[in-house]
């Protein structure tokens, strides 16, 4: 048989190997600069785009989506080639594919730190640029696709099964859940509301990690940690079990993060169930991981990508673990919304994903640059100091989430609230928040540390940018009496294409449509009405603030929670909700209730300067709420939005919109002007009109919170600009 020679493309590599490395320094940096936030408030240079709630997200999707999204098409495009025996089917389509994913980070960081945001975690990117991002994925899936049908190799190894999982559910997810209705071009709503929104929203948000942080990690893991080792896979049939069982349940356990909320039981305990049922196959493919390295442990101790390897393993094995452990209603109560939600994410992120990611490219650049990499002691320090960085970040915050939760649930012996006051829930765990920002400081600096040993690395070397390759061509395959069935589904690559998207598709379908179908799962509640003009344009004030990453809108039915709150929260309260705004972590007490709580004067001097209100708090001041004018011209296009997605407007309001807003702004400038302390600040502000300005707007929402439910009263001229 003929052989034929061709080359394996290593630029497009080396192109995404070096955007890992840059994103995984820029995430990592963010995130180190907003654990600082948590006890330095003053770190956020009382600078708009530099808040917890706008650096956040910038952190988050730096780290999914710019590092791990980077390390897996690195490894993507090193490994497809070699398994298929192909070059990449267009090397065009990798170059528009690199620039394009390059492009979608720096808009997202840009359009983030910049306000313009969704409000939909790990989903905050505005319309277009989910757009974009659809067009990028499908340049990718071609790209790939076209590669596996021209392969030189009839068999399909097994991290191509996940890459193709990985590729079709990303697709389905972030279609379903970027449906909105664009107001502006910087502006969009949600196309679903309130329970409906929260459900789509974790169904992508659990999905998101799934298949973006989990299932491409575990193709790479499949093919790097055999080479590395030198040793075949452990189990053939393992990976099978591993790959359909994991694909299929995962899918279903998105709703274990809305455990307590208003979403309906049935699908609350579907969440559960195979959440539960996630640890077979996450620890079948952990072991198959860990026992492809028997007999190689003396390799492990020498070679630093092992020892990479085996802790991001190990650390796969924790968080799967943990995860289903969480998602126990029993075990839900305590961890939700404290701290401890934040280690186990940090356990998959620094610890799979991150090392990984390490792991990886230390293999890969003395590779490609046919070179021995310039320091394994190097290397090892740098392991040393990212796994003691993991344990003194993950540590500290089991330790806070474990305090804040007991302290939120405890009673007195005469049936009060021992700690009535939430800041001191927030101030008995700074110690730890200082710890976790110490462990992060010590993984960053690891970071640096392989930046320098992989540039020593390339200096050293000499790239080869198209490594020479030889293989007969892909023959027709003959049938077998005896062949193993999976072989006859891994020879057809658009057929296993298929029955992947039908296994993932099973749990969102069953889970979704009744959600949306039966009216009896989001009853009404007859005195929730739409938001006035003046209280929607607040409401996406708080959005594009980020305060929704740090404060919930959602009372669980527990005891502790109504005597802090208010009455518990129910399905129909957020039916005018686009986007939901339930929150997932309490790093400040939760607003379901906040309408009426506080004077109006009290949110103009505390979202000032927090710390005129309560000294020891951690909130970051909002200067500029008191110097932007609220841009009214918006506000027709966000009626005439809400009315298309069902929103009881009347016909024609976005028409006198404008005028019921300034008529309320109006109002509650008024009553802001009779308080001394307000008075005093708007004259060293030099604030002369603040009806016209984002603070008024914002506090209009926070006093609406909760209103239609507890009987609290809103003003008349916001009862009357709905009538």
């Amino acid at each position: 048989m003929q052989v034929e020679k061709f080359y394996y493309d290593n630029k497009i590599v080396r192109a995404f190997a070096y955007a890992t490395v840059l994103w995984g320094i820029v995430g990592m940096l963010a995130g180190l600069w907003v654990a600082i936030q948590f006890y330095a408030p003053a770190a956020s240079l009382n600078y708009a785009g530099t808040t917890f709630g706008r650096l956040r997200p910038i952190h988050t999707n730096a780290v999914i989506f710019a590092f791990v999204g980077n390390c897996m098409f690195t490894g993507i495009y090193y490994s497809l080639q070699r398994l298929c025996k192909a070059r990449m089917f267009s090397d065009l389509l990798s170059k528009i594919h690199f620039w394009g994913w390059q492009s979608i980070i720096v808009l997202a960081a840009l359009t983030l730190f910049f306000g313009m945001t969704t409000g939909k975690e790990y989903a905050e990117l505005e319309w277009p640029i989910d757009i974009l991002i659809t067009v990028i994925w499908v340049v990718f899936g071609i790209n790939m696709f076209g590669t596996i049908i021209k392969r030189r190799e009839s068999h399909i190894y097994v991290a191509i099964w996940f890459y193709i999982a990985t590729w079709i559910t990303v697709a389905m997810l972030h279609i379903v859940n970027s449906i909105e209705i664009p107001v502006n071009l910087f502006k969009s709503y949600s196309w679903y509301a309130g329970v409906q929104d929260a459900l789509v929203q974790w169904w992508y948000g659990h999905n998101a990690v799934a298949f973006f942080l989990t299932t491409p990690i575990l193709g790479l893991m499949y093919y790097f940690l055999p080479k590395a080792a030198n040793r075949p896979v452990y189990s053939y049939r393992l990976s099978i079990i591993h790959f359909w069982a994991l694909i299929f349940l995962y899918i279903w356990a998105g709703p274990h993060h809305l455990l307590y909320t208003a979403l309906p039981d049935w699908a609350q305990s579907l969440g559960v169930v195979f959440s539960v049922m996630l640890i077979a196959p996450s620890w079948g493919g952990m072991l198959n991981g860990l026992f492809t390295l028997r007999g190689a442990w003396d390799k492990v101790r020498e070679e630093p990508v092992l020892k990479f390897f085996v802790v991001a393993i190990t650390c796969y094995g924790m968080s799967t673990f943990e995860g289903p452990m969480l998602s126990l209603k029993n075990v839900n109560a305590i961890a939700h919304f404290t701290d401890w939600i934040i280690g186990h994410v940090h356990i998959g992120g620094l610890g799979w994903n991150g090392f990984m990611a390490f792991g990886m490219l230390y293999y890969l650049i003395p590779k490609m640059f046919n070179t021995p990499l310039y320091s394994k002691k190097l290397a090892t320090n740098h392991f040393w100091l990212g796994t003691i960085g993991i344990v003194l970040y993950a540590i500290p915050l089991y330790w806070a989430g474990f305090t804040q939760s007991l302290m939120w649930k405890q009673f007195t012996e005469d049936g009060t609230l021992q700690y009535p006051n939430f800041l001191e829930t927030v101030t008995q765990i700074i110690p730890m928040y200082i710890t976790r920002s110490i462990g992060g400081t010590l993984y960053l600096i690891g970071a640096f540390f392989m930046v320098y040993n992989l540039y020593k690395t390339v200096k050293q070397g000499s790239f080869i940018a198209d490594e020479a390759a030889e293989a007969a061509p892909l023959e027709k395959a003959h049938s077998h009496a005896k062949e193993y069935w999976h072989r006859v589904i891994e020879r057809k690559p658009m057929q296993m294409l298929v029955i992947s998207l039908i296994v993932v598709a099973i749990g969102g379908l069953i889970e979704l449509i009744p959600t949306f179908l039966v009216k009896s799962n989001i009853p009404t509640i007859a005195s929730v009405k739409p938001y006035t003009p003046l209280e929607l344009q607040g409401r996406d004030i708080y959005i594009r603030e980020g305060c929704y990453t740090c404060h919930s809108q959602m009372i669980r039915p527990f005891r502790d929670e109504v005597a802090r709150y208010g009455e518990y929260s129910k399905a129909g309260e957020f039916v005018y909700d686009h986007p939901f705004q339930w929150g997932s972590k309490r790093t400040g007490p939760d607003l379901a209730r906040e309408g009426g709580k506080n004077p109006d004067s009290w949110h103009f001097m505390h979202m000032f300067d927090p710390r005129q209100v309560s000294d020891k708090s951690i909130m970051p001041r909002y200067p500029w709420l008191y110097q932007n004018d609220l841009d009214i011209s918006t506000t027709p296009g966000k009626i005439r939005a809400m009315q298309t997605l069902g929103v009881p407007y009347e016909k024609g309001y976005d028409q006198i919109a404008n005028t019921a807003l300034e008529t309320q702004a109006k109002e509650i400038s008024f009553g802001l002007k009779t308080d001394s302390k307000v008075k005093q600040l708007m004259t060293v502000e030099g604030i002369s009109n603040p009806e016209k300005k984002e603070i008024v707007a914002l506090i209009a929402y926070l006093q609406r919170i909760g209103k239609d439910i507890k009987g609290g009263q809103k003003s008349k001229t916001a009862q009357a600009s709905l009538k």
